[in-house]
């Protein structure tokens, strides 16, 4: 059915938007062990990578989105499977890929993790035994707290205003102009002071709307357009 004021460009939740959509590109963390992993770790080479990877993945996420919206206007879900019915089996062969996706992401980021554990804790060797047991808690921990919350939206909304803003505008940003031998006033230093406020502005005001205005979740429980005794509403709403 049609929603009021669904072209509506952006509303007060946007700045929370711009969190998530950091999270999703966020890729610090895993830069030094990519770059090494390289065939040729060369600064060309990994300009070459970055550039084709961030953008594709800009094209695929701007698509999925886009129809998503499309699709469902007003009423389409931070979780954009929720919006779909149990019976549509393509919706679920999509959820099934998605799943495969989270599982094959997963090990990556629990890499991170456990080299940062081991750098920290035990100078940077894991006998086997260690190995198995960090990696193991850090599954652990990581799946039981996944467990506990059945929606997405604000997890993302807080991973987003908290860890992914300052990773990607905040700390590097400072990190530059503290070690930037150029004058104040260079068009480089006038940039990152202006990307460090932007990612101060949004870390804050994200994390405060974030608190407020928390994004609603279906919790799991169909729409209401996908049960038959919708079915003469919905038709009446939709335009000829």
């Amino acid at each position: 059915p049609k929603s009021e004021n669904a072209w509506i460009f952006a509303k007060s939740n946007a700045v929370q938007a711009i969190g998530v959509m950091s999270f999703a590109f966020i890729c610090n963390h895993n830069s030094f062990l990519i770059y090494g992993s390289l065939e040729e770790p060369t600064l060309k080479n990994w300009s070459r990578v970055t550039h084709m990877s961030v953008s594709l993945a800009v094209v695929i996420s701007v698509v999925f989105a886009a129809c998503g919206y499309m699709t469902f206007t007003g009423y389409t879900e931070g979780d954009i499977f929720e919006n779909y019915c149990r019976d549509d089996n393509l919706a679920t062969f999509g959820r099934f890929c998605y799943g495969v996706t989270v599982i094959l992401t997963f090990p990556l980021e629990c890499f991170v993790t456990r080299e940062v554990i081991a750098n920290v804790f035990f100078h940077g060797n894991l006998s086997t035994v260690f190995h198995i047991v960090v990696t193991v808690v850090i599954i652990a921990v990581a799946t039981g707290i996944s467990l506990v919350y059945d929606c997405l939206g604000i997890v993302l909304e807080l991973n987003g205003v908290l860890s992914a803003t300052p990773l990607v505008f905040i700390i590097p940003t400072a990190c530059y102009l503290r070690l930037s031998k150029e004058r104040w006033n260079h068009s480089d230093n006038l940039i990152s002071c202006l990307i460090l406020t932007v990612g101060v502005l949004v870390m804050t005001i994200g994390f405060v709307l974030t608190i407020l205005h928390p994004q609603e979740c279906s919790h799991g429980k169909e729409m209401f357009y996908c049960f038959p005794s919708n079915v003469s509403f919905h038709n009446s709403t939709l335009p000829p």
